[in-house]
């Protein structure tokens, strides 16, 4: 049974506790309790990554328009691309900082869209936007939620937005919690794998959000919301439809 704790965490990269590891045990027919669990992964030095507190880095300080929050905190959604959030993190490397912005859909919490740039310029959010519209089916009226950052309130970005007809929701000022999906991601990948180490180089640092995101988050790690499955195996679940099966 430890042995396959060991192979089970170790798939986890190194990220779940007990709770998730019962899980796989039990998806793989195996009889077995929580407590059990956690006595195996105490024995063999194994342990989750634990939360950490996460903070708002935003700066609103700007003169750009700014969009009625239409969220209202509500972060459920009963279809795919009906509502999307975004947001930016930062990420030291020993080459410099480097960001990462994300698209969310909240239907299944699948990071739908992100880019990695050396700069917190608007291209940075409109080419993780442009990366979302181009994988999924997205249709006028669908609501894309952000905190009040120059990057989302600028112009540049809003021309994106409406050449697919998607709506602009925003933050209230100085409220993080209102964009408390986003942030709850970013706490994630940093906690699971970003914040283990000082990266070598941004290239090395492309490689491994793409393998987190892509081959780790989006189709592996286990969603609490989603009732501990994964983003493509809620998806796969349901009925989604893609940009190409859209067009």
């Amino acid at each position: 049974m430890q042995e396959k704790i060991r192979q089970a965490h170790q798939a986890s990269r190194g990220t779940y506790g007990s709770r998730r590891i019962l899980l796989d045990l039990k998806d793989g027919g195996e009889t077995v309790g929580r407590h059990q669990v956690a006595a195996l992964m105490r024995e063999a030095g194994l342990s989750g990554v634990p939360r950490k507190r996460w903070k708002a880095t935003t700066d609103s300080k700007h003169g750009e328009e700014i969009s009625p929050n239409l969220l209202d905190r509500n972060f459920t959604s009963d279809a795919p691309n009906h509502a999307w959030v975004g947001d930016i993190t930062y990420i030291r490397t020993t080459a410099g900082w480097q960001y990462l912005a994300t698209v969310i859909d909240l239907y299944s919490r699948m990071i739908v869209g992100w880019a990695l740039a050396g700069h917190m310029r608007s291209e940075l959010v409109e080419d993780a936007l442009k990366m979302a519209c181009g994988r999924r089916g997205v249709k006028p009226g669908l609501i894309f939620h952000s905190d009040r950052g120059s990057q989302y309130a600028s112009k540049e970005f809003r021309k994106v937005l409406a050449k697919h007809g998607i709506v602009l929701s925003m933050s209230r000022k100085g409220n993080c919690w209102d964009n408390a999906v986003a942030e709850s991601f970013f706490s994630t990948i940093k906690r699971d794998k970003l914040n283990k180490e000082v990266w070598r180089s941004t290239v090395q640092l492309r490689v491994v959000v793409f393998d987190y995101i892509e081959g780790f988050y989006n189709r592996t790690r286990r969603h609490s919301t989603l009732g501990n499955v994964s983003p493509l195996a809620f998806e796969n679940s349901g009925c989604i439809q893609t940009a190409a099966e859209a067009a």
